[in-house]
């Protein structure tokens, strides 16, 4: 039987607070040394017993009605059931039972502010937290959430100030740097676990929709989730938010969300008590080796879709235009374009810069808001390689076809009906119910558009764009 990863991770919630955070930030470029003696020994005690001191269980309660939902509502109703077991005899299969978690949480002001994750309050009815090892029980307020980042904000009303952790820059990390997890696994009280940085900018773990990770093999347990990952002085690198395990325990890949994103985050949810991103409404692929065949530029977002009346469409954007600038910050995949979008707000004009056949072009455009919409960006694209015509039977697109490839009565293109067993077509991922769309800046809507594009561009590497059951799939063709 084949043994299947559990991903692990945390999330937050929502209650408006007109406050802004005073962050206590540290060096971002700090002096990386290493054990210079045989009469030292290396104690990082000193640097992050602070670090301890701001770090908070939370327990949080929720009710869970259970019923047994495979007995057929006609039994519970019925009335030779009734009258031997009485009106209530479906309540007797109902169970209305407490469930409660356990995480972690990082103070970060004076006032009682913290930082955790979503899935450690998420539907909370009562939130409960102590400080370290203390056994004061103060009760949560829960600030707001947002669950596409996984970050959530509380604040609890302490008689004294609290002990807030400082900061640090997370872009200014790199491989290898010694880092420190702490947290409340098990809820068993404060524990430091020590690992170093595996890697940087994990996107692709499938666990949020806006993902940029710090990986790490220090050890994340259960009632981590929401606790610090601290660096060796111990300010705060990040938030630790997931693991990748087959059994439940720490298999040594652990995730945490940056803190320059938490920051970001924090501040919306501590004054608006919401998070509102911006919104393009492209679709969108990271370039491969075959589409570096035809741009100039080795980075970027490449833009293989654009959705009706949105911003893109509106702002000029064009299939096929690859963006490798927003307002000058570089854009260098797919990820990078989705989380720059979303750290604007909603109507603001941004200055996207792309490369278009060869040149580049700047256009201005206002964002819109992607909680009114579907995506902020729509990655739901990919690039196949090694692409070749050979081996496709194409025909129009009629009623009869409509019928047989259960298409809607509004699609448009040229439709592959068959693709030739062993030919290269097949071997590059072309599949029968593929419909082609565009290929390089020619739309195809007949066979003389087919046509027009292959005698445009007779030697070339061409982008020939599929739409596959609502998904749009990009091949370089020659």
């Amino acid at each position: 039987m084949k043994k299947k990863l559990l991903i692990i991770s945390t999330l937050i919630a929502t209650q408006l607070f007109a406050k802004t955070i005073d962050f206590e930030i540290m060096d971002s470029n700090p002096t990386r040394t290493s054990p210079n003696s045989t009469n030292e020994i290396l104690s990082f005690n000193n640097s992050i017993k602070n670090s301890v001191h701001s770090i908070v269980n939370i327990s949080a309660k929720r009710h869970v009605n259970d019923s047994i939902d495979n007995l057929p509502l006609q039994m519970f109703n019925d009335p030779f059931f009734k009258r031997f077991f009485g009106d209530q005899f479906g309540n007797q299969f109902k169970q209305n039972r407490i469930q409660r978690s356990l995480g972690s949480g990082v103070v970060i002001s004076k006032d009682g502010y913290i930082v955790t994750n979503n899935h450690v309050i998420e539907n909370a009815e009562e939130i409960t937290v102590t400080i370290g090892d203390e056994t004061t029980e103060y009760n949560g307020k829960l600030v707001g959430r947002d669950a596409d980042s996984d970050i959530a904000v509380i604040k609890i009303d302490s008689k004294t100030p609290l002990l807030p952790i400082k900061i640090a820059d997370s872009n200014s990390l790199l491989v290898g740097d010694v880092i420190f997890a702490i947290g409340n696994p098990f809820g068993i009280g404060s524990t430091v676990t020590q690992g170093i940085i595996s890697a940087l900018n994990k996107n692709k773990v499938g666990i949020n929709r806006y993902e940029n990770y710090i990986q790490t093999d220090a050890s994340i347990n259960p009632g981590n989730s929401g606790g610090a990952l601290v660096d060796s002085r111990g300010a705060l690198i990040g938030i630790n938010t997931a693991i990748i395990t087959k059994s439940g325990g720490n298999n040594g890949i652990g995730f945490a969300i940056p803190v320059a994103m938490v920051k970001d985050v924090v501040e919306k949810l501590v004054a608006d008590g919401k998070v509102t991103r911006g919104y393009l409404g492209v679709a969108i692929a990271d370039l491969d080796n075959d589409s570096l065949k035809v741009y100039k530029r080795q980075e970027g977002a490449l833009v293989l879709d654009i959705s009706a009346d949105t911003p893109a469409a509106k702002g000029g954007l064009k299939r096929g235009d690859l963006i490798y600038a927003i307002n000058g910050r570089l854009v260098k995949d797919k990820t990078s374009l989705q989380n720059t979008i979303a750290s604007f707000k909603p109507d603001e004009k941004v200055k996207i810069q792309a490369e278009r056949d060869g040149k580049d072009i700047d256009l201005n455009i206002v964002l819109g808001d992607r909680t009114t919409s579907l995506d902020a960006t729509t990655p739901t694209a990919q690039v196949n390689n090694n692409i070749f015509l050979g081996g496709l039977k194409l025909s129009i697109i009629d009623a009869e076809t409509q019928k047989q490839f259960r298409l809607s009565a509004d699609t448009s293109g040229i439709l592959i009906t068959d693709v030739e067993v062993k030919s290269k077509a097949e071997k590059a991922g072309f599949q029968a119910g593929d419909i082609i769309v565009q290929i390089e800046d020619i739309e195809i809507k007949n066979f003389a558009n087919v046509e027009s594009a292959l005698k445009k561009y007779p030697n070339k590497y061409k982008r020939v764009y599929i739409n596959r059951y609502g998904q749009t799939i990009l091949f370089i063709i020659q």
